[in-house]
């Protein structure tokens, strides 16, 4: 008999190019653990929920941007990368011109922005590393 205590997540990157710029598309978390840091657009599967109706999901619940489809990134599922509980999560990614979108924070969001990938120096959870991952993963397609 298996006996887990897992949690499944699913997270949206969202980038854009803007000339020379690649931005992402960035949450500032309100609630612990974490609160106030940058973090993914992203949060808790439901039971009866397809894992990429979740992303596009928490997407629009917490920036306002509604996408019809993401795509699979990578899974990540380190043990103790979330202090609350285990956690896996699915990241899923789209590009976007950001000057199509407006984007809000809502939800569980103290706000949404669009911030340069090289402004960006820290990150809740382990998502900075997360993106650095999705960034070489996707080195061809960000061009």
């Amino acid at each position: 008999m298996i006996h887990q205590k897992i949690y499944l997540a699913a997270d949206a990157l969202v980038f854009s190019k803007s000339g020379e710029h690649l931005q992402l598309l960035l949450i500032r978390r309100k609630n612990e653990p974490n609160v106030g840091m940058w973090a993914f657009p992203g949060g808790f599967v439901e039971d009866d929920e397809e894992l990429e109706a979740a992303a596009i999901r928490e997407l629009e619940e917490e920036t306002g941007l509604k996408l019809p489809a993401i795509k699979q990134v990578h899974t990540f599922g380190k043990v103790g990368r979330d202090p609350r509980f285990r956690t896996v999560s699915i990241v899923y990614y789209a590009i976007v011109n950001a000057a199509d979108h407006s984007v809000k924070g809502a939800d569980d969001a103290l706000e949404a922005q669009w911030v340069n990938v090289k402004d960006i120096t820290e990150m809740a959870f382990d998502h900075k590393q997360n993106l650095e991952f999705a960034l070489q993963v996707l080195e061809e397609e960000l061009r």
